[in-house]
């Protein structure tokens, strides 16, 4: 599944530092702007217990996880849609991910310098808010002097939905909100507000990136980034991406562990981020159990069972007959596909069921 989320935020907020916790692929991490010139990739498990169950019931022979793309990209400076910076390129880089992850710098430290000098989360958001919005007021003018005349003229009814999408867009962004504030309708203005590619239309996750002390409850930055986001459709997210760090320079899962709970966290705030990326992207999973595989697909929350089948391999989706489906609780409460099968629990489904996060699937096919 090709879609990815975007590591983005100003220089010095710790944005490599979280990459480098959730990926392999080492970027560069140094205490001066633009340090990550190109985008690093990395392509992240996603930590699922409901696979480890899975593993345990079936002893299978290989184990495939669900991933999520991350991307790592250039920190942005004021100034960046004029050009500033690095800013045609961050900016591009931004336009071809799928979701925004924002990391704000929400502690103190002396030793790292910040690009204005002073620590202010509500301020970096609102400088790359208003970069991102000049861009997509830009674009959206653009498109609006170019369907104006077909909207009024001739009684081309799609010129005038795009025209009135549009204005509604405009309107937003010159008040400073985002475009993902517009509410659409019906699915043809959906449709066409993806066509657009806005940035700020985007779903996002503030990434509040705190000092070892704030790493469960956050501290008087996070609270004001709270309040800032309040109108948004936009969630947040506590992590202490130097404390990420040291915790990934543990050599076993026991010292992990122990060392998450010396500071009153159950779980990295690394496993946080990665399902909360999967589920910023709109996706979710279904699984295949048996002796010689465990696997986790990933699929766009709604998708139908014939979709679902084509993920695994396009014959299945071209002679999709039906679909056999057992709940994982089932699977996992009554001990297996045999059991499952004697209590009756297993359904049959045909091409408009809508597959649910966490369904145990087997296709029937013929082509």
């Amino acid at each position: 599944m090709a879609l990815k989320c975007g590591i983005v935020g100003l220089p010095n907020v710790g944005k490599s530092t979280l990459f480098n916790c959730l990926s392999n692929a080492k970027a560069q991490s140094a205490n001066f702007p633009f340090c990550t010139i190109e985008p690093n990739v990395g392509v992240i498990t996603v930590p699922d217990e409901r696979l480890n169950r899975l593993v345990e019931m079936c002893s299978p022979k290989s184990v495939v996880p669900a991933t999520v793309e991350i991307v790592d990209i250039a920190g942005l400076v004021k100034g960046a849609s004029k050009g500033e910076g690095l800013g045609n390129k961050f900016l591009a880089n931004i336009r071809e991910c799928d979701a925004i992850l924002h990391v704000l710098r929400c502690f103190d430290d002396d030793n790292i310098t910040h690009v204005d000098g002073t620590i202010d989360p509500v301020r970096d958001k609102e400088i790359i808010d208003a970069e991102l919005q000049i861009k997509d007021l830009e674009t959206v003018e653009s498109r609006i002097a170019k369907t104006y005349k077909q909207a009024q003229t001739g009684g081309d009814k799609v010129a005038r939905m795009q025209y009135e999408v549009l204005c509604r867009f405009k309107e937003a962004l010159d008040k400073g909100l985002p475009a993902r504030t517009v509410v659409l309708d019906t699915p043809d203005e959906q449709r066409y507000a993806r066509e657009l590619f806005l940035l700020t239309n985007k779903p996002v996750l503030y990434v509040c990136n705190v000092d070892d002390a704030s790493a469960v409850d956050g501290n008087a930055y996070v609270d004001a980034v709270r309040k800032a986001t309040a109108d948004e459709d936009a969630d947040i997210l506590i992590v202490a991406a130097q404390t990420e760090a040291d915790i990934a320079e543990l050599d076993t899962w026991e010292e992990r562990q122990e060392f998450l709970a010396e500071i009153g966290l159950s779980e990295s705030g690394v496993s946080r981020l990665i399902r909360a990326a999967y589920a910023l992207l709109n996706l979710q999973t279904f699984f295949t159990a048996g002796a010689d595989e465990c696997r986790a697909w990933t699929f766009i929350r709604g998708s139908k069972a014939p979709q679902c089948a084509g993920i695994i391999h396009t014959d299945f989706e071209k002679g999709f007959i039906r679909a056999e489906v057992i709940k994982y609780d089932d699977y996992v409460n009554l001990g297996g596909e045999m059991a499952v099968k004697e209590a009756g629990k297993l359904s049959v489904e045909g091409k408009e069921y809508v597959v649910q996060d966490g369904d145990i699937m087997h296709f029937r096919f013929n082509v």
